[in-house]
């Protein structure tokens, strides 16, 4: 860093990815920001700079060797920071950076774990359900393999079961009684766990083959309305909540007897989006307003994709007179960014759920469903490329009319 980037970085202030700092700090202190910087995007501290952007520099001798200490010592997993320090003015201050977090770090601190997070221009402890997120997006639990409480084998849909290894999986499957050899099956493809001595369907499990998921999980669903103009209005023409398994359920010859969240979502898409008409060379063409593929994957990837540590939300599919919006709960997960997305990116936040929808032909195993069906689709449909929207809760889907 240079010494005028340094003065602008000064001169903007306190913000989500800088912190100042005078040398006096404590060493507890200290650690909570870091953490809070590695536990969101990374940051930068300034060692000698006052809250208001005063420099007063650094008078510690051993600065460098202090902080890397507390690096090594305070802040769990261990990190090695960037340091350098810049004279301003015959007074020195000491640049500390760090990338975001491999992991979810804590300030090790009397025989206790603090985990921080950054929240704008401060640092604070992160709430259970916050710190559950963060674990989730560094890929350190699968939400999806979680038990749900108070759930049992008798709020799995057996037919759906049945349809799945007997018609999709292709395996023997136990007789409808013989409850015992059912779990036995289901624990070791992780539909069920096994805890202490109890069985209980997983979130994946009960979100993909549930009775009724919502009565456990109130978030797995899709609020759905289309509005009859280009802004939501109470006037809308149709608003449905659309809730249940999310796979459908066949029959012995693989026919859809009952559709799952998916299809029925596609379906409130086309009973609410007209066909285009036009006259060619004397006969009448109707085209669909959006591609069938975009709408089925733009639908499919929210499911699998979203993020259901977020309670109270559903994912909003909304239809406007000008375009359509699939908005997920949840940032991308793990390393994704819109522009590894667009480049056909696999990762993946809820890998039960995904492996699932693949047996199922839901979604392909090439990861190149947004790149090719969404975004190549709409462009070869209409000419018009979609918009995905990262924003800190939720990650949107644009196509448009």
């Amino acid at each position: 860093m240079t010494k005028s980037e340094l003065l602008e970085l000064v001169s903007k202030g306190e913000n989500s990815g800088v912190e100042f700092k005078r040398d006096d700090i404590q060493s507890y202190d200290l650690a909570k920001e870091i953490v809070a910087f590695l536990n969101f995007e990374g940051g930068t501290i300034l060692l000698g700079v006052e809250d208001d952007g005063t420099i007063q520099g650094i008078s510690r001798e051993d600065m460098e060797e202090w902080v890397i200490n507390i690096c090594r010592d305070k802040v769990k997993p261990e990190v090695i920071p960037y340091y350098e320090t810049i004279e301003i003015d015959g007074k020195i201050v000491a640049v500390v950076s760090f990338p975001k977090g491999l992991y979810v770090h804590h300030v090790w601190h009397r025989n206790h774990r603090y985990y921080y997070i950054r929240v704008g221009s401060t640092s604070r402890e992160a709430s259970p359900e916050e710190l559950q997120r963060l674990f989730q997006q560094r890929g350190q639990i699968r939400f999806d393999l979680k038990p749900v409480p108070g759930a049992k084998f008798e709020d799995l849909d057996l037919l759906r079961l049945e349809n799945y290894f007997r018609n999709i999986r292709k395996q023997d499957i136990p007789s409808n009684d013989n409850v015992e050899q059912w779990i036995i099956l289901l624990v070791n493809t992780e539909i069920m766990l096994e805890e202490n001595g109890k069985y209980t369907p997983s979130v994946g499990g009960l979100l993909l083959f549930g009775r009724n998921p919502n009565q456990f999980l109130p978030q797995a669903g899709i609020t759905a309305i289309a509005y009859r103009g280009m802004e939501k209005d109470y006037d809308a023409i149709e608003r449905t909540v659309i809730r249940g398994a999310i796979v459908a359920r066949l029959d012995k010859k693989g026919e859809i007897v009952e559709n799952g969240i998916i299809e029925r979502a596609i379906e409130f898409v086309k009973r609410n989006t007209q066909s285009n008409s036009y006259i060619d060379k004397g006969r009448r063409i109707d085209k669909q307003v959006y591609p069938d593929e975009a709408i089925r994957e733009t639908i499919v990837n929210a499911i699998a994709h979203r993020d259901y540590t977020i309670s109270g939300t559903d994912i909003e599919l909304s239809i406007y007179s000008d375009r359509l919006e699939v908005i997920s709960p949840g940032k991308l997960p793990n390393t994704v960014t819109v522009e590894r997305m667009k480049a056909g990116c696999r990762a993946t936040r809820n890998e039960l759920i995904k492996e699932v929808l693949r047996d199922y032909n839901y979604i392909e195993a090439t990861g190149l469903g947004v790149p090719r069906k969404i975004i190549a689709g709409m462009l070869k449909h209409n000419g018009k490329e979609p918009d995905l929207i990262e924003e800190e809760y939720s990650f949107t889907v644009r196509l448009w009319k």
